[in-house]
C-alpha cells in the first residue's frame, strides 16, 4: 500500500500478494484476511483528502479503479524471464489520477474492491502447451520485482506535480520468483546442509543486487517503501531490505496469520505523523570529526556528513561515531569546548486547525498543507580531565546502540562468528583498560603484573557495570546466534533491520529485557530483576512482568495465591502499566500470559538468559553469566601477556 502527499492531501497505495499454489504456502485465503483487515486499519487512520490506489502482484500485475460504482481491474502479464520487460506502460493502462481514489468520497468502493480480492491458482496462469508448466503447474508466480519496478516509473512520471512523496506498502507472502528480481530460494537449503562452510555468512549477503537498485529507482520517483512479509519459509529478506531500508521504509515479518499484529502496525503506521525528503547533515569542531553513520538513511554523493533520509518518524533514530582529527585529541590549554551541531531539514504536511492565523486565511479552507522546515540544534561538551570521569560521562544504553550497529556491520561483511568475536575482544580490551587505570594491572620494563585481583565486574564504576551483562545478552540474541541453533536467517535479518531502527532505552528492553514482580496486579513488588530463575525463586513474588519490547509476558508463579485474578483485570496497575507501554511502542508488542504450572512457560523460560550457556548450548552445570564472567577473565590475563 502507499501513502503519499499530494500538494493538500495524501497519497496511498496498496500492493498485495495474490500468488497461490499448492507447492508453497503462500497467499492463503488467511493471508488475504489478514492483508483485509490491515487495509481496513490503513483507511480508518489515513485523513479524509487522502488518494488510496489498490494493485495485487502474481504471474500479472493488476489495477484497480475502484471511482466507478463497481470496481474494476485491469491486469497486464509479467514475462517470467528474468531479463523481461512489461508489454505496455502503466499510464497507458490505467491513468494515474484514475487509479487514484480520494478517500473521503471512495472508502465504501474501496472496501468493496477489497472484498473481491482472491488468490490467483497455479492453475490460472498459462495454458497448457505452452513450455513453461510442470506436470501441469507452472512454477514461480510471484513477480514482485517487475511490478515493483513499473510502479516507481508509473508514479515517479508525477514527482514533484501531483504528489510530494509516496509510501508503497507492499504485503508478501512468500519469495518473488517469477520475473525481474525472482530471487532463488534453494540457496538456504544448500547452506543449511552443507558441510564446512559458514551458512552464516552466506545468508547474511544479498544474492542479487536488483532491489537496491530498485530503492535507488525509487528514491528518485518519491516512492518510499514497506515491506510486510507474512511467511515462515525462506523469502530472503537479506535481497529485499534493501528496498525498503535504502528508501526510507520498515521491514516487519510475521510468521503466522494466527497471532499477528500486522492490522495494529499499520494503523500506528499511518495514524503517527511524519517528515519526508529530509537532509540531515553533522558538522564538528575542529579538534574531531565523524566516523561512521548509521540508520536508514542514505549519504548524500557529493558532500560528506550529509545523509538523506526519504521519510521518518520520531521513533527513527541515527547514531554516529567519532575519531580524532589529528593525534593531539583534544587540547587541554584552550579555552573552546568540543562542538557538534546538527542540521535537519524536512518537508510536513500540516492539518489547517495548526497553521496560524494568516496562513490559514491565505490557503484553501480545510485543505493540508506542505511546509519546508529547518531545525539547527548546536551542542557544547566538555571534555574529561581524568579517567574517572570520562567513565562516570558514558551511557551504557548508547554505549550497546553502537556496539549493535557495528557487529551487524561486522556480520554482514565477515560473517556472525566475526561479529561475535568483535564484541568480546571489545569487552575483554575495555576490561583490560579499566583494570590498568585502576592500578590492578601495572606494566612494567614490557611486562605486566596483577597487584590484585582482576574486577571483570567495574565494581568501582557503576556507568560501566551494566556493560558485561549487555554484553552477554547480545552474544545469546538472535542477531549473534549461530545458524546452527535454528536461528531462521529471514528472521535474523529482520531484526538487523529492527534494532537498527531503534533509540538506545527501546534497545536495552529488545537485547536485555526489564523483568519486573508484582505481589498482587495493583502492587509492584520490585521493579527489576535479574534474568535468572534464582531471580524468580528468591523474590518470592507470584507474579512477574517481562517487556521484551517486541514482547510483553505476565507470568504467574505455580506458587501464585489461586485467588489472584487470572488474567490481571483491565482495571489494574500492571494492566495500565501494558497499555501505556504498548502506546509508546512504534510496533504493536505481543502480549502473552502464562500461568505457571499449568500453560507451557518456555517462551517465558527462554528469556532467561543469565542461566545459559553463552554459546547457545542451552542449561550448563554452572550458571552461564557467571561462566561467562570466568572466560573474560581468562581472556584479560592472556591479552595481557
Amino acid at each position: 500500500m502507499m501513502t503519499t502527499s499530494l500538494c493538500s492531501c495524501f497519497y496511498s497505495l496498496i500492493y498485495i500478494d495474490l500468488y497461490k499454489t499448492s507447492f508453497l504456502f503462500s497467499a492463503s485465503e488467511e493471508f488475504l484476511e489478514l492483508t483485509k483487515s490491515a487495509l481496513q486499519a490503513a483507511l480508518e487512520a489515513l485523513a479524509p483528502e487522502s488518494l488510496f490506489g489498490l494493485a495485487t502482484f502474481s504471474h500479472k500485475l493488476g489495477l484497480y479503479d475502484v471511482q466507478g460504482p463497481i470496481p474494476v481491474v485491469k491486469n497486464v502479464f509479467i514475462p517470467q524471464d528474468a531479463e523481461g520487460t512489461l508489454p505496455i506502460e502503466l499510464e497507458d493502462v490505467m491513468p494515474l489520477l484514475q487509479f487514484l481514489a480520494p478517500v473521503d468520497t471512495c472508502k465504501d468502493r474501496i472496501t468493496s474492491a477489497l472484498e473481491t480480492l482472491r488468490p490467483t491458482t497455479s492453475w490460472e496462469r498459462t495454458p497448457p502447451g505452452t513450455g513453461q508448466e510442470l506436470n501441469g503447474v507452472l512454477m514461480g508466480g510471484r513477480g514482485f520485482g517487475m511490478a515493483m519496478e513499473a510502479l516507481c516509473n508509473y508514479l515517479g512520471s508525477e514527482y514533484g506535480n501531483t504528489f510530494a512523496l509516496a509510501r508503497v506498502f507492499a504485503f508478501l507472502s512468500g519469495p518473488p520468483d517469477h520475473g525481474p528480481g525472482q530471487l532463488d530460494t534453494r540457496r538456504y537449503g544448500e547452506q543449511y546442509a552443507s558441510k564446512g562452510e559458514d551458512a552464516d555468512r552466506a545468508l547474511l549477503p544479498e544474492q542479487t543486487p536488483f532491489y537496491k537498485d530498485l530503492a535507488a529507482v525509487a528514491v528518485q520517483a518519491g516512492v518510499c517503501v514497506d515491506i510486510f512479509a507474512v511467511t515462515n519459509e525462506y523469502t530472503d529478506l537479506a535481497s529485499l531490505k534493501f528496498l525498503s531500508i535504502e528508501s526510507g521504509g520498515s521491514l516487519f515479518l510475521y510468521s503466522n496469520t494466527d497471532d499477528s499484529t500486522l492490522p495494529q502496525d499499520m494503523y500506528r503506521m499511518l495514524s503517527r505523523p511524519y517528515a519526508f525528503n529530509c537532509v540531515l547533515r553533522l558538522r564538528t569542531s575542529t579538534e574531531f570529526k565523524p566516523g561512521h553513520s548509521y540508520g536508514h538513511f542514505f549519504p548524500d554523493p557529493q558532500y560528506e556528513n550529509v545523509q538523506h533520509i526519504i521519510c521518518c518518524d520520531s521513533y527513527a533514530t541515527y547514531a554516529y561515531d567519532f575519531e580524532f582529527a589529528n593525534n593531539v585529541g583534544f587540547s587541554r590549554h584552550s579555552s573552546e569546548q568540543p562542538m557538534v551541531q546538527i542540521a535537519f531539514q524536512y518537508t510536513v504536511v500540516v492539518p489547517p486547525e495548526e497553521l496560524p492565523g494568516s496562513e490559514l486565511l491565505s490557503s484553501s479552507r480545510g485543505k493540508h498543507s506542505i511546509k519546508r522546515r529547518l531545525r539547527i540544534r548546536t551542542l557544547q561538551y566538555g571534555t574529561a580531565r581524568n579517567l574517572n570521569e570520562l567513565y562516570d560521562g558514558v551511557d551504557p544504553e548508547v554505549v550497546l546502540s553502537l556496539l549493535v550497529h557495528k557487529v551487524i556491520l561486522a556480520s554482514l561483511e565477515e560473517g556472525v562468528r566475526e561479529g561475535r568475536m568483535l564484541l568480546h575482544d571489545w569487552l575483554v580490551i575495555l576490561t583490560s583498560q579499566y583494570n590498568e587505570a585502576f592500578n590492578l594491572i601495572q606494566y612494567k620494563n614490557g611486562s605486566s603484573s596483577i597487584t590484585g585481583q582482576l574486577d571483570v565486574t567495574f565494581s568501582q564504576c557503576p556507568q560501566l557495570q551494566p556493560l558485561p551483562r549487555l554484553v552477554f545478552a547480545l552474544l545469546r540474541n538472535p542477531l549473534l546466534r549461530f545458524h546452527e541453533e535454528g536461528v531462521h536467517p529471514d528472521y535474523r535479518i529482520y531484526v538487523q533491520c529492527l534494532f537498527s531502527a531503534l533509540e538506545p532505552s527501546s534497545l536495552h528492553r529488545a537485547i536485555y529485557p526489564v523483568l519486573t514482580s508484582y505481589s498482587t496486579p495493583d502492587k509492584q513488588a520490585y521493579p527489576r530483576h535479574s534474568l535468572s530463575r534464582a531471580a524468580l525463586i528468591t523474590s518470592g513474588s507470584p507474579i512477574f512482568f517481562l517487556d521484551a519490547y517486541t514482547t510483553l509476558i505476565v507470568f504467574y508463579s505455580s506458587t501464585a495465591d489461586p485467588s489472584l485474578p487470572f488474567p490481571p483485570p483491565h482495571d489494574c496497575l500492571l494492566r495500565s502499566t501494558i497499555n501505556k507501554l504498548k502506546q509508546e511502542r512504534c510496533i504493536t508488542p505481543k502480549l502473552i500470559f502464562i500461568r505457571g504450572g499449568q500453560d507451557d512457560a518456555s517462551v517465558f523460560e527462554n528469556y532467561l538468559i543469565e542461566e545459559q550457556d553463552v554459546n547457545g548450548t542451552g542449561l550448563t552445570s554452572v550458571m552461564g553469566f557467571v561462566s561467562f564472567l570466568e572466560d573474560i577473565t581468562q581472556s584479560v590475563l592472556e591479552y595481557m601477556k
